[in-house]
């Protein structure tokens, strides 16, 4: 059985995401709604997926990040086979801080 994301809570929570406006707004929604590991698991996807579209190398990435290489084999496969929000993002925000 596929599992789909597309509900009408999931989509509560994204426009409660949309709807924030600031960095501070931001900590302070996240930190309510996820534990504090949840969030750095988040922040070290998003990490490891920028040095992985800066070309660095999986053990760069585990140095740097700690990240595990499964970790970053899964984000790696989202990057080269997902619906391209990592893609997105990056646009959105500018240049990656990655870069070689």
């Amino acid at each position: 059985m596929s599992k789909t994301i597309k509900t009408p809570a999931v989509d509560y929570l994204f426009q409660a995401i949309q709807s924030l406006q600031t960095t501070d707004e931001c900590y302070a929604f996240f930190e309510d709604v996820c534990t504090v590991n949840e969030i750095l698991s988040l922040a070290q996807r998003f990490e490891v997926a920028a040095m992985l579209r800066a070309e660095h190398t999986y053990l760069e990435i585990a140095e740097k990040t700690g990240a595990s290489t499964a970790t970053i084999s899964r984000v790696n496969r989202s990057l080269n086979f997902g619906k391209d929000g990592y893609d997105i993002a990056f646009n959105r925000i500018g240049t990656l801080p990655y870069d070689k």
